[in-house]
């Protein structure tokens, strides 16, 4: 790299990580490097605290000034894939999304580009003079299914501090499901240990006492409002389980709408492939210049006898992260943040209402 072409930073150690190694600090840092690369760097004179170049063995000190010539690209930068984010909330430190159903949050299986933390990362490089000097950090997930609130720190410290938070149960987080049949309690407390399922794809939770290492759980359960048959649900989760609010709302009876994994009293649905697909009206099957005759409340007759004949209101699970509460890790203040319910869950609500 030409001297045209440098790029230098400059870091303040922090008083907790007084006294590790310097690849370590500079890990912290700088979070799309692999340490590998990082070594590189410190071995071709690149790194200098107070002024002075040091060697890899080098301990930093709380308030030294670290200066680093970044004569390398980052080694391990997600793809960055802008698209459409439902920002809440943006500081220097983290940022807030209202995550779209049907984005999953990290890149996993068929999902390898167009996850949150793709579109986070297109976000942040416009932030940066280098593309990858921040990397959007993970503390928690939402299923790719579900919508809703969700906070994705920008740097190192309020990655750490926000993971503590999420390992303590130190988070205050409210979803609101649609569930099948109507739930009689105003409010009741789930209290049932949750554990992988002992059969079953993938990777499904069970709060059966057969489940494996199972783990203690427990979700409060409100009503917001009742239908015919059908329940609109605050589930407000009080630990961290995976799937824990679906797998307790369907282990009491009340599965979540259009749930691809959980029926009602802990069974496991069969795959999607062993299921028998149920026969439409003879004016559904019809085609969609047809259907665009008809119409407004025809069409929402004919959407009420979709979802009557699918055995489900939806195309997907009806869960949607509502409200999340948390200490800003660096500004220290208690905030609330609260995203509106999802257009698809909304016009089920309506058709419920009809």
């Amino acid at each position: 790299m030409s001297s045209v072409d440098r790029f230098s930073t400059e870091l303040i150690v922090e008083r907790y990580l007084n006294g590790v190694r310097i690849d370590s600090f500079l890990s912290k840092h700088l979070r799309n490097y692999t340490p590998w690369r990082i070594a590189r760097m410190v071995r071709a004179g690149s790194v200098r605290i107070e002024g002075v170049t040091i060697e890899l063995r080098e301990r930093v000190r709380t308030g030294q000034r670290v200066e680093i010539d970044l004569i390398e690209p980052p080694d391990k930068l997600l793809k960055s894939v802008p698209f459409d984010l439902p920002i809440i909330y943006e500081d220097p430190w983290l940022i807030v999304i209202n995550k779209p159903p049907g984005v999953i949050a990290h890149p996993a299986g068929e999902f390898q580009t167009h996850s949150l933390v793709n579109a986070v990362q297109s976000h942040l490089d416009t932030q940066t003079a280098r593309p990858g000097l921040l990397r959007a950090g993970i503390v928690h997930r939402l299923d790719r299914l579900t919508s809703g609130v969700i906070v994705v720190p920008k740097e190192h410290l309020s990655h750490r501090l926000l993971s503590i938070q999420f390992q303590q149960n130190r988070i205050s987080k409210n979803y609101l499901a649609i569930v099948e049949g109507v739930v009689n309690k105003d409010r009741q407390t789930v209290n049932l240990p949750i554990g992988r399922a002992p059969r079953g794809r993938g990777v499904l939770m069970s709060a059966k006492p057969d489940a494996l290492d199972a783990r203690p759980a427990k979700t409060i359960i409100e009503i917001v409002e009742r239908f015919a048959e059908h329940t609109l649900v605050r589930a407000k989760p009080l630990s961290g389980r995976l799937h824990q609010i679906r797998v307790h709302l369907a282990e009491i009876g009340y599965p979540v709408i259009a749930d691809d994994c959980y029926e009602a009293h802990g069974r496991l649905k069969p795959p999607p492939e062993l299921r028998k697909t149920p026969s439409l009206p003879s004016y559904v099957e019809s085609d969609d210049e047809e259907i665009d005759e008809l119409d407004e409340d025809q069409i929402d007759d004919v959407e009420i006898d979709l979802a009557i004949n699918d055995n489900a209101l939806m195309s997907r699970h009806a869960l949607h992260a509502s409200q999340l509460g948390f200490q800003h890790p660096i500004l220290n203040e208690w905030m609330t943040f609260t995203a509106p319910l999802p257009d698809d869950m909304l016009k089920t609500l309506k058709c419920l209402r009809r």
